[in-house]
């Protein structure tokens, strides 16, 4: 019977295993060394933030809290600032206003972007000049939008004007005018300015919609205002939630539209939240009182933003 030749067992990556960890340990540090260099890269952007923007929101909280007025008075009065506040009958106009005012240009501008990218997104022709002329409002300031309404709405020059030249003397349309529907000449240009933004945003989110739900809707016979309903639109829910807050916030901090527009007139018919903590702080030197519509303001932003905030996080933990 034949010895068996004994095979040399050779063990090349044995001899690998210590260049691999040292290797290893390289990329470690280096990957670091990157983390701790963004990390000191960041300190004066959160340092700038902490006390700039951070702090500057605790002070006026904390100011809303005295007896300030035309200067600060660091003496704690607790709410007295608010009941002061709620009591006057401008902020009362203003404050519901902001809600008169929200409901229907959130509306009217997320039902318009959403109807738009959804035309859009049938493939239309001249796509590029209908998306360049729907995005252009959205590339001018509020006061030239303020302004350009302003003027469309005027008795003299405006759309009542056109109308009656044509022959019917008897139209009316001065809605800008009237201290019942000023504020709804708002909603015309909050809606005109923001729907190309949606339209934008909206339409990404259905180009990135799988080709395959279409034809299967089309093999089952659905109808495609069906599939947007039924299908598409609720997929994309994080978009028109993320759409939702934009407008709001947008709505709640409104300024030079209304100064534009009506300056929150007439009397203060059309007056909203954030002219009025300008017009306090800087024309009536009240800084007690705009420092406390300041803190409502900044109250109804957190109440926007919060719940949706707490249920994506929510979400993500499951």
């Amino acid at each position: 019977m034949a010895t068996p030749v004994p095979v040399r067992l050779e063990a090349p990556l044995a001899s690998f295993q210590p260049d691999r960890a040292i290797e290893q340990r390289r990329v470690g540090r280096a990957y670091h060394l990157r983390g701790r260099a963004a990390r000191l890269a960041l300190i004066p952007a959160v340092v700038i933030m902490a006390f700039c923007f951070y702090g500057s929101m605790f002070w006026t909280v904390y100011i809303s809290l005295t007896r300030s007025f035309l200067l600060p008075v660091y003496k704690f009065a607790g709410t007295a600032q608010y009941v002061r506040l709620f009591a006057t009958p401008r902020w009362q106009v203003a404050y519901s206003n902001m809600f008169i005012f929200g409901f229907l240009d959130i509306i009217g501008t997320l039902g318009l972007g959403i109807l738009l990218a959804i035309l859009l997104d049938r493939s239309v022709r001249f796509e590029g000049i209908f998306r360049t002329v729907l995005l252009y409002p959205l590339s001018i300031s509020f006061i030239v939008t303020g302004l350009t309404w302003q003027w469309i709405l005027s008795p003299t020059i405006g759309v009542q004007q056109l109308v009656r030249s044509f022959g019917w003397t008897d139209f009316h349309f001065n809605w800008i005018t009237q201290p019942e529907t000023a504020i709804y000449t708002l909603v015309f240009a909050g809606i005109w300015h923001q729907s190309g933004l949606i339209m934008a945003i909206m339409l990404a989110g259905l180009r990135g919609v799988d080709r395959e739900i279409w034809r299967a809707a089309r093999v089952e016979g659905i109808p495609a205002w069906r599939t947007y309903v039924s299908i598409v639109l609720p997929m994309l829910r994080p978009l028109v939630v993320t759409c939702l807050v934009l407008v709001a916030i947008a709505v709640v901090k409104s300024y030079d539209l209304v100064v534009a527009m009506t300056n929150g007139g007439p009397g203060f018919a059309s007056d909203l939240p954030g002219k009025f903590v300008v017009d306090f702080e800087f024309e009536r030197a009240n800084i007690g009182q705009a420092s406390a519509a300041a803190t409502v303001m900044l109250g109804s932003v957190l109440a926007i933003v919060a719940p949706y905030l707490y249920y994506e996080l929510a979400r993500k933990n499951r």
